[in-house]
C-alpha cells in the first residue's frame, strides 16, 4: 500500500469503531469494559496504522487488534472474574417487552454469556467473530493469526461445546406463541 492511499486515523475510527465497540461488547459481555477496550484498541490502530502495510484488509487488521486487547484484558488477574450489574444487561431496544418476558430474556442471555465466557479464548473468540460479527472463516482465520482449516476447526468445536454445555444446564422448548425458552435443570 503507498503511503498517499492510507486511510486517515479519523477515517478508520470513523468507520470501524461501531463494529468494534460491538464486537468487544460481544466478547466480554459488559459494555463499560467493552469502551475501554475499545479505546485501548483505537490506540493501537493509531499508533500502528503508519506501519500497516495493507497484507490484509484494514478491517480483519483492527478486528486482531481488538482481539489481543481483549485477551490481554482476560490474562489479568484482577479482570478474570466479571460481575455485570443489572442495570448493564439491559438493551434500550428491549425496555418495550413485559416485565416476565423481560426477566426470561434476561435469564437466557446471561446462561449464554456464561457459557460463552467459559470457553477457551481462541474458541470464544472465533464463535464471536464468526457467528456473531458475521466474518467469514477466511476473515476470522486473518484476524486470530491462525489457518482457515484451524479456524474452521475452532468455530465448529466452540458451537460444539456451546450446544452441549447449554443442553447439560438448560431444558429448550417452545411456548403456546412459538416462542423458544429454556428452564435451568435442577
Amino acid at each position: 500500500m503507498a503511503p498517499d492511499e492510507r486511510p486517515s486515523v479519523a477515517q478508520v475510527v470513523g468507520e470501524l469503531s461501531q463494529l468494534l465497540r460491538r464486537y468487544l461488547e460481544r466478547y466480554v459481555g459488559d459494555p463499560s469494559v467493552a469502551e475501554d477496550l475499545l479505546q485501548d484498541t483505537l490506540v493501537s490502530i493509531t499508533r500502528g496504522l503508519p506501519g500497516f502495510a495493507g497484507r490484509s484488509s484494514l478491517k480483519t487488521w483492527a478486528f486482531s487488534i481488538a482481539t489481543r486487547t481483549a485477551v490481554d484484558h482476560f490474562r489479568k488477574p484482577a479482570h478474570r472474574a466479571r460481575i455485570v450489574g443489572l442495570d448493564e444487561s439491559l438493551d434500550i431496544q428491549d425496555r418495550d417487552l413485559a416485565v416476565d418476558d423481560r426477566l426470561v430474556v434476561d435469564e437466557m442471555n446471561a446462561c449464554v454469556r456464561n457459557v460463552i465466557d467459559s470457553l477457551p479464548e481462541n474458541y470464544r473468540a472465533a464463535l464471536v467473530l464468526h457467528d456473531l460479527e458475521g466474518l467469514t472463516a477466511a476473515q476470522t482465520a486473518e484476524v486470530l493469526g491462525c489457518s482457515l482449516p484451524t479456524a474452521k476447526i475452532r468455530i465448529h468445536r466452540a458451537r460444539l461445546r456451546l450446544r452441549q454445555a447449554l443442553g447439560e444446564i438448560c431444558d429448550f422448548y417452545r411456548d403456546g406463541e412459538n416462542v423458544l425458552r429454556c428452564d435451568r435443570k435442577e
